[in-house]
């Protein structure tokens, strides 16, 4: 079976080719592209939606051109085009799942939507067999942080979520304040190198709270006023903005692994899954792994290349959920909100 993945969600165009075998679930990545926006982007200081539909329309096609190529593949070889279908920017959405509709009605191949968070959750799979269920998995994608309790394919139940800024929006934000470029989180993850985190008291939001939820514009608020306390990111050393770096990295991926390994531990769940942008935060995988194998907890982690937004992720779920019977429903549009559930 070989199924060519479509990702066009956010600000990355993405195509990917994945071949599988559904009797054993065995498989692998055959050839992808991602084109990412971040420099067309980065001099607004976020997504524009109606630039990264202009740069999906114009990319796409080629690029899926290219994979097929490069596979030396044609359209006659594909059994399932895959495309995100949401949730996401729905003009971005709609340049993806339109042309996948028209290559699918030409070629007379069968398009599978797929839900763009279930595809970060399964990702890890890419790199071998995914984890025995029941597992939690830990999503921080963009403006998403949840914890997931994955008790099977398709059964998903969501058991703590962010109630205001998800941990990407805050490594954005706090980015911003400290005079760095778009997007924030690798900004802040190079400046914190060889910065001290303990300097600056930045809170944990939630952390004692007694449920799983994240919030974290407590930290952006904090991160605001001790910026302006040193007189602005323009009085700020080279030091001060390292500290901070530091500290607000300590502060963030702290709050995200304690929850994740006390969802662990409350689910009985002794797997957890961490996917999404943020989750390729190499402070985050080194402090996750550690506290995890205190716990008694085996993680599994996707390749940095496929924690943000990638068509593979998006081949691979469509690949899983055709193998085990799930092929999603006959009417379906683009979806920008889209829960996490069937």
């Amino acid at each position: 079976m070989i199924i060519l993945g479509i990702e066009t969600s956010c600000d990355e165009t993405a195509v990917a080719l994945y071949k599988g075998d559904p009797k054993t679930g065995k498989g692998a990545l055959i050839a992808e592209r991602i084109a990412s926006q971040i420099e067309t982007h980065a001099k607004f200081g976020g997504v524009v939606p109606e630039v990264a539909s202009r740069e999906h329309l114009v990319a796409l096609p080629p690029m899926v051109d290219s994979v097929l190529e490069e596979a030396s593949l044609h359209w006659s070889d594909i059994d399932h085009i895959a495309v995100t279908a949401g949730p996401g920017l729905m003009g971005a959405l709609l340049v993806g799942t339109s042309y996948a509709r028209a290559a699918a009605m030409v070629n007379d191949v069968p398009i599978i939507p797929v839900h763009h968070m279930e595809g970060h959750l399964l990702a890890p799979g890419l790199q071998g067999e995914l984890p025995a269920f029941p597992f939690i998995t830990l999503l921080v994608s963009g403006g998403h942080t949840m914890l997931v309790h994955v008790k099977g394919l398709s059964q998903y139940e969501v058991i703590g979520q962010t109630l205001d800024d998800a941990a990407g929006e805050c490594f954005d934000k706090s980015a911003r304040l400290l005079g760095l470029p778009y997007p924030g989180g690798p900004e802040i993850a190079v400046l914190a190198q060889g910065g001290d985190a303990k300097r600056f008291k930045l809170p944990r939001p939630m952390l004692n709270r007694d449920n799983l939820n994240f919030s974290f514009s407590g930290l952006k608020t904090a991160v605001m006023y001790a910026v302006k306390g040193i007189g602005g990111s323009e009085e700020m050393s080279d030091t001060d903005k390292k500290d901070m770096a530091a500290g607000i990295e300590s502060a963030i991926c702290e709050v995200l692994v304690k929850k994740s390994v006390r969802a662990c531990v409350q689910m009985d769940a002794p797997r957890l899954v961490i996917a999404g942008g943020v989750a390729a935060n190499q402070h985050l995988r080194a402090l996750l792994a550690t506290l995890a194998k205190e716990k008694s907890i085996d993680v599994f982690m996707p390749h940095p290349k496929h924690c943000t937004d990638n068509a593979a992720m998006i081949a691979y779920a469509a690949f899983q959920n055709l193998r085990s019977g799930l092929f999603g429903d006959d009417e379906w549009d683009a979806m920008p909100r889209w829960a996490l559930k069937r």
